[in-house]
């Protein structure tokens, strides 16, 4: 090999550093949905949502077709997507963690701000934690490597929500919610400032706070890292004065375009400072529509079912990544995962990853230079993971095995039979088989009786032994159960509990 050729592919290597975006190191944004579909953005497709600036950031960043979380609930994939680790390992499982779980993300997982700040990251984050409270504030962001935070801890749904404002002038929000708990509180770092939340002004307050941080922190020169798990489109959907009935869609069309009007002044905001070309935005969603509200649930487009199940609805999402000047506009078919994100922030900003199992990949490659992937494949847990039953379904390329299937109530109502919660577990032996490129809605199983699917998925369980063998289950967090006494209240003393905790 000769000395160009040398130097050239040393320069290659080196543009995949922070070098190759100048000596400050890149501010990091993560934006990340809730319960939606891989058919809700303008810009996959659906015909009636308005999110001019979600779509600007596809339209002018990567967008991704092959993008997977790792779970169809919400904890345990926002455990993964700020660890970089299935939620098997930190024992986010099974479902979700409530008001008053004992538990909550353990305190030695590493988070991406916590990757982070030792590099001189500010790190902030706004809106849906939902990653456990617990005991005297044990669990919440500012335990966990965030400089400040503002939000709900947990799901806007938990609790009770039919008596509250969800839609200007006094539209109450639509169904009932959890009852028999303490209505949902707005925390300022650890102290909650406002309970109930008053949804009508929550994503202003969030936008200001998020504009407030860039804006600091850009006049400080100092690196930040932002991350937005934002409550919309959750159910009961709401929305302020400047989106309600504004997006032609209804209650979630409404909520989808509060949402998107954040990120454009997020990327206003950076614009003025004069730090857009030094910024990553990345944008996905924790998992799949709940189909159970019908067209209040958000759409799934072309692919099957949605929340709570391991097929294509549940778990594949909406994915892009806007850098002006760094990431060329285009469309990515290639494998990645809600677990890269922290391997690839760790590199953009030169700092080391966390000394434990790592699920994820640098996603550099596909990022700078629409180049291959390092993931071969993608495995798919249902919301009560176990030993005993392993992944539910494994993705090798473009092939999707299928070992066991069931239906959630969260995909009730379709038309779809197989992803309604009375659809029980079924387990295939052998394997259902998919080719997601010319079958993404999973209609038509290919023949196991063919040599080479047989091929296919001998290689597939391979790939499934070897992941399940490397697997330490965590000890459950959602299992040490709940305790009254922890659900957030900002008159701790004030008797009777819950309908006292307001102020």
């Amino acid at each position: 090999m000769g000395r160009p050729m040398v130097l050239g592919l040393l320069a290659a290597c080196l543009c995949l550093t922070v070098q190759c975006v100048g000596s400050a190191r890149p501010n990091l944004i993560l934006l990340f949905a809730d319960d939606l579909g891989f058919g809700d953005l303008g810009s996959y497709g659906h015909p009636s949502s308005l999110t001019p600036n979600l779509d600007k950031l596809a339209a002018q960043g990567l967008r991704f077709t092959d993008f997977y979380v790792t779970s169809p609930v919400c904890s345990p994939s926002r455990a993964s997507i700020l660890t970089g680790r299935y939620q098997t390992r930190s024992g986010i499982y099974p479902g979700v963690l409530y008001p008053g779980s004992k538990g909550g993300l353990p305190l030695n997982e590493t988070t991406i701000a916590e990757v982070l700040k030792p590099l001189g990251y500010n790190t902030a984050m706004i809106g849906k934690w939902h990653l456990g409270v617990g005991p005297n504030g044990t669990y919440l962001p500012t335990r966990q490597g965030f400089d400040s935070y503002l939000g709900i801890p947990y799901s806007h749904d938990m609790g009770p929500c039919s008596n509250l404002t969800c839609f200007p002038p006094d539209v109450k929000c639509f169904g009932f919610c959890d009852r028999g708990v303490v209505t949902v509180p707005v925390m300022h770092d650890e102290v909650i400032v406002q309970q109930p939340a008053d949804f009508l002004q929550l994503e202003t307050a969030y936008s200001k706070f998020a504009t407030n941080f860039i804006r600091r922190s850009a006049n400080k020169k100092q690196p930040f890292f932002l991350y937005y798990p934002s409550h919309h489109t959750h159910y009961p959907q709401y929305a302020g004065e400047k989106a309600a009935g504004k997006s032609g869609r209804g209650p979630f069309g409404d909520a989808l375009l509060e949402l998107d009007s954040t990120v454009g002044h997020i990327i206003h905001t950076l614009t003025e400072a004069g730090i857009i070309n030094n910024t990553l935005i990345f944008f996905t969603a924790d998992n799949g529509c709940e189909l159970m509200r019908e067209s209040r649930g958000g759409n799934a487009g072309l692919m099957k079912c949605g929340k709570g199940t391991t097929y294509e609805g549940g778990m594949r999402e909406p994915a892009m990544a806007y850098w002006p000047g760094h990431i060329k506009p285009g469309v990515t078919h290639e494998l990645a995962s809600s677990l890269d994100i922290l391997p690839t922030f760790a590199a953009l900003a030169g700092a080391p990853l966390p000394k434990v199992a790592l699920d994820g990949f640098d996603m550099r490659r596909i990022l700078f230079h629409k180049g291959p992937s390092q993931r071969k494949a993608m495995f798919y847990y249902p919301v009560d993971p176990s030993e005993k039953y392993g992944v539910f379904a494994v993705r090798m390329g473009k092939y999707k095995a299928h070992y066991y299937t069931r239906g959630a109530a969260h995909s009730d109502t379709t038309p779809d039979h197989d992803c309604h919660m009375t659809s029980i577990m079924k387990q295939h032996d052998p394997p259902l088989l998919f080719d997601l490129e010319a079958d993404p809605s999973e209609n038509y199983s290919l023949s196991p009786d063919d040599p080479e699917v047989a091929g296919l998925l001998q290689q597939i369980q391979q790939l499934r032994d070897d992941f399940q063998a490397s697997m330490v289950f965590g000890e459950s967090q959602v299992d040490r159960g709940t305790d009254p006494a922890l659900e957030p209240c900002c008159t701790p003393t004030c008797t009777p509990k819950p309908d006292c905790c307001r102020c």
